[in-house]
């Protein structure tokens, strides 16, 4: 939920950097606004992948565990590999 919010908030400065920079007629404001923009939109989809993924630990515990021993023995026998 912290990402969403951050992400959230992120794209709020970053819309009122843009329209400052619009107004001052500032280029350099306006593309780091656009960027924070962009940014925040990230790590807001971030948090709400990982809601899904806690919700979907939550509802079902041991698919998640047998995700995460499949995810573990596959991640070993490619390092064992080298």
């Amino acid at each position: 939920m912290l990402e969403k919010t951050e992400g959230t908030v992120q794209k709020m400065a970053g819309k009122a950097q843009d329209a400052i920079g619009g107004i001052t007629g500032d280029a350099g404001t306006q593309i780091e606004g656009k960027a924070r923009q962009i940014a925040g939109q990230a790590q807001q989809s971030y948090g709400e992948a990982l809601d899904m993924v806690r919700d979907c630990a939550r509802s079902n515990p041991m698919g998640t565990l047998a995700a995460a021993l499949a995810i573990g023995f596959v991640a070993g026998a490619l390092m064992s590999r080298r």
